[in-house]
């Protein structure tokens, strides 16, 4: 039993904390990326996803039975096993025609098991670890959290985009050819006839060997060709299916013209309307060459099924790690128990604090922009380009977000502590508030402009986003812990301030989707601007000690 005691943090926090930001991640975030791909509209999902943050939102209602009823050990096993088989079960109702009420109630299951496990493992922590222990390994624990956003944000999309790839309708490949201006002959969309199948749908293309110009400069100056692609079948009610077209092999001197997106959808209003893809040849090209061409079309729920049941499986063995490398701390010795008496005198003590009234309206606003932005960011960004977004596969976004955009949001927070730390919280908060919520405005510009998936301006945008994100969200959580102050009761109040922080990204983003729908993506991220108007008053009116967050100097 000493032995179990005294096992090195080092062997249960990294897993602890990793396993406490997968669950919040997926719900929050990649849900929207499952909804969009399968078919879902924004403002239903947006709405139903911000409902889930609901537990979070009211967490400390029933944390107090979380500290009376058996162990935090205890409730970390149960919870982690419980959010394991959750995950095998969403992926498992994703092939159903009725999977998205079934899966929203899933991952409600998540939402609340995850809420609980959350509680109880920092409980845990403080049990289990000494004062010294808990300020080294706050920031193993930080890190760990963002390796599960990596997971959650990058390789479970990524995983779920290379399944699409390789699976669903059969594969088709046409060949390309460079041939003279005057052996070029486009094709007529107008003379294409599609007759319906009877089988499933397959991929159909027009023409099966397409010609593309060469260009000559004075002589011609024609360089690309367009080739149609369409369904022979409608895909069943409901259902989208998604097309990517991508260069295979042969030269490179011939691929999908920059203004030319490889995504397209179809679904039973449109799988006969050929969509157009053209190919470009390279201007210093002379001679003929070929390139052969690969469209595949993706089982999408299938992709999600997999990626979902193989991280609940992941889960399920970090769970038994836990239960097994978990010391067992001694938590009926080491603090008072929250009793109703406490619990009151709580939340008397957080709602009577001098300067309440400006704290909350930032606590509630401070995040109203970039909740709603939130909500729209992942589905804009997987839309289709005839309806407004760029066009992302689910393979891109997860390497978008999952290196660029976790390296920038990591940079911003690292760098928003450093600059609070030097100057203090009160001569940055506003200068942080504006980088949290100013660099949202990179989503007009793609809104806008479109630049094709690739282009090095989207990665760019993001990342220009997510930094301005971690550099500004720091002000939120330094305020908190100001604000809290030196509470006799630091911990619940501070629960209570994390709880006000998740209502605040709740409400906002129940509308951000039916706001999509009215607005558009651009007008919309022009709204998410100026949403972040009351949160920027708010700050004039707060009540900050200018010694705040500066390290004192050692006499």
């Amino acid at each position: 039993m000493s032995k179990r005691k005294e096992r090195s943090p080092w062997a249960w926090v990294p897993t602890l904390y990793f396993f406490q930001g997968v669950p919040y991640s997926i719900v929050m975030t990649t849900s929207g990326l499952i909804y969009k791909t399968m078919g879902i509209s924004i403002a239903s999902f947006a709405f139903w996803t911000s409902v889930l943050y609901l537990p979070w939102a009211i967490k400390p209602l029933w944390s107090p039975y979380i500290d009376v009823v058996s162990t935090k050990r205890n409730w970390v096993v149960w919870t982690q096993l419980l959010l394991g088989a959750a995950f095998i079960a969403a992926g498992m109702v994703m092939p159903l025609s009725f999977f998205y009420p079934i899966s929203l109630a899933v991952f409600a299951i998540i939402a609340i098991s995850s809420a609980s496990h959350d509680i109880a493992a920092d409980g845990f922590y403080m049990y289990a670890l000494n004062q010294h222990q808990q300020s080294f390994f706050v920031g193993i624990r930080s890190t760990f959290y963002r390796f599960a956003m990596l997971t959650a944000l990058g390789l479970v999309p990524v995983l779920a985009g290379t399944i699409q790839k390789n699976t669903g309708l059969d594969p088709v490949t046409f060949t390309a050819k460079s041939v003279p201006p005057g052996q070029f002959v486009p094709v007529n969309p107008d003379d294409i006839e599609i007759v319906q199948s009877q089988d499933k749908p397959s991929v159909l293309i027009f023409p099966s060997e397409l010609n593309v110009p060469l260009y000559q400069e004075g002589k011609s100056a024609v360089d690309s060709a367009v080739v149609y692609i369409a369904l022979s079948a409608p895909p069943e009610e409901g259902e989208t299916v998604v097309v990517n077209l991508s260069r295979e092999t042969g030269s490179k001197d011939i691929d999908l013209s920059r203004t030319t997106t490889g995504r397209f959808e179809f679904d039973s209003s449109n799988w006969n309307k050929p969509v157009a893809a053209a190919l470009k040849v390279n201007h210093n090209l002379t001679g003929e060459t070929s390139t052969q061409f690969l469209i595949t079309a993706g089982n999408i729920a299938f992709s999600w099924t997999a990626s979902l049941i193989i991280l609940g499986f992941v889960l399920l063995a970090i769970a038994v790690y836990n239960r097994i490398m978990l010391p067992h701390a001694d938590e009926n010795k080491t603090g008072e128990r929250m009793g109703w008496k406490v619990y009151k005198e709580v939340f008397i003590s957080f709602f009577t604090k001098p300067g309440v009234v400006p704290a909350l309206v930032f606590f509630l606003f401070y995040r109203l922009g970039e909740s709603q932005l939130l909500k729209v960011a992942t589905p804009f960004l997987v839309d289709s380009r005839s309806a407004g977004g760029i066009g992302l596969t689910s393979a891109q976004y997860g390497i978008i977000y999952g290196t660029i955009g976790m390296l920038s949001l990591t940079l911003g927070g690292i760098l928003g502590g450093i600059t609070a730390a030097r100057l203090g919280l009160k001569k940055v908060i506003f200068m942080m508030a504006l980088w949290l919520n100013v660099p949202s405005a990179v989503y007009i510009y793609l809104a806008h402009f479109q630049p094709l998936p690739g282009n090095f301006l989207v990665y760019l945008s993001i990342a220009f986003e997510q930094f301005g994100y971690g550099f500004g969200f720091t002000a939120y959580m330094l305020y908190m812990l100001h604000y809290v102050g030196e509470s006799k009761f630091k911990t619940a109040e501070y629960a209570i301030g994390t709880s006000l922080m998740a209502l605040g990204m709740m409400l906002p983003g129940m509308i951000s989707g039916a706001m999509k729908e009215f607005l558009g993506y651009e007008n919309f991220f022009i709204y998410v601007i100026i949403c972040s108007i009351p949160g920027l008053l708010a700050i004039k009116f707060l009540k900050i000690d200018p010694a705040f967050g500066i390290k004192k100097q050692e006499q």
